[in-house]
């Protein structure tokens, strides 16, 4: 995989040029790259009961608020989410998908202590054959994600409906605990930026 490290573009925020730009045609985020940093903000709102203002709020601090001006700018970008119910049906551009990115990479940091000791709990409900349910926030978490993910995908979408039971729902759960820890670690953001292009650019 090939990304150009070229210059940060005028007007561009300086926290951004960490993120290379793929070699991609039209540079636009690929569908897959945006599905995937859609359900990464999706899990940090399952995470946190104030996910969409600490979005904002972050999105301010990090001087990322001229590409993620307010909540309808906010709306507006998730939405270029292809499985979305009110898809926009416009790209994400790199430069937004980046502001995106960052902004859920430095939100999965201040949540590491959460993350995992969800996915240490499930591990451990695992090895002694239990529910969810008898681990109280872990099941807070995926109901809260199943209630966003069903609240604001299209059911009519293949992608949607093949995940709509409770445990499709809850392993992509816990799955993307496992992508929001992979985050938190050392060039965390530069490694899941560079994940959303595997196989998209040569």
């Amino acid at each position: 995989m090939q990304l150009n490290s070229s210059p940060v573009q005028p007007g561009t925020p300086v926290i951004l040029g960490s993120l290379p730009d793929p070699t991609i045609a039209d540079q636009t985020c690929p569908r897959r790259a945006t599905i995937e940093i859609d359900l990464m903000l999706l899990a940090i709102e399952a995470l946190d009961l104030e996910g969409s203002e600490v979005i904002l709020q972050t999105a301010q601090f990090l001087e990322l608020d001229g590409i993620i001006k307010d909540r309808v700018t906010l709306w507006r970008l998730r939405n270029t989410n292809p499985l979305r119910r009110h898809n926009q049906r416009r790209a994400l551009s790199l430069t937004e998908a980046k502001a995106l990115v960052v902004v859920g990479c430095y939100m999965a940091r201040r949540l590491t202590v959460l993350i995992r000791q969800l996915l240490l709990a499930y591990q451990q409900l695992q090895e002694q054959q239990l529910s969810m349910e008898h681990h109280f926030r872990l099941n807070e978490y995926l109901e809260r994600f199943r209630a966003h993910f069903r609240s604001r995908m299209n059911p009519r979408r293949a992608a949607v409906a093949e995940n709509y039971s409770d445990e499709s729902l809850n392993q992509l759960a816990l799955n993307l605990l496992t992508e929001l820890l992979f985050c938190t670690g050392t060039y965390g953001i530069q490694r899941f930026w560079f994940s959303l292009f595997d196989g998209e650019v040569a």
